[in-house]
């Protein structure tokens, strides 16, 4: 791997270094930035389809450049989850939001506050536990085991916040 490829696995596997430099790294790191970027940006979208929208595309790049990026760091580390890298949590957290947000259309932009406190809960809850069958996924190799467990407790933490939102609001 060059030099620059190196450097750049490192700095999106550890969002921007945060991840090396912040305690308790999945959850100052990854997950509470994640939840508050999502928030931020969600607050100027229209409506829930562009939230939608905007919540797949960051999805789908936090995964994708992650899965890649995770590999790197864990062969530069020797280590199946290094703890500096934190983009897993951000793809699971933003998972949390995109698997819910279909089934809540009617979350107003006052309420966003309060819906992405509750998935960032919810997601570092099923994150830390890892009940079945998440916990499996960390059995993949390489940066698809780091990331794969997060989505999968990103979606677990959708279905009770779906849930949850229905009941409770």
């Amino acid at each position: 791997m060059t030099t620059t490829s190196a450097r750049l696995a490192r700095v999106i596997a550890t969002v921007g270094g945060l991840g090396e430099r912040l305690p308790a790294p999945g959850t100052t790191a990854g997950s509470l930035p994640a939840a508050a970027l999502w928030w931020g940006v969600c607050q100027g979208a229209p409506n829930t389809t562009v939230r939608i929208v905007l919540s797949a595309v960051a999805l789908a790049a936090a995964a994708v450049v992650g899965v890649w990026a995770a590999d790197r760091e864990v062969e530069r580390r020797g280590a199946h989850d290094p703890g500096p890298v934190v983009i897993d949590e951000v793809a699971g957290q933003w998972l949390t939001y995109l698997v819910a947000l279909p089934f809540l259309p009617w979350i107003t932009a006052g309420q966003l506050a309060v819906f992405a406190a509750a998935g960032f809960f919810l997601f570092r809850f099923f994150d830390i536990l890892k009940p079945w069958p998440i916990r499996y996924f960390e059995s993949f190799p390489g940066g698809v085991g780091v990331v794969a467990d997060d989505l999968a407790a990103g979606y677990f933490a959708a279905i009770v916040l779906t849930i949850g939102w229905k009941l409770f609001t």
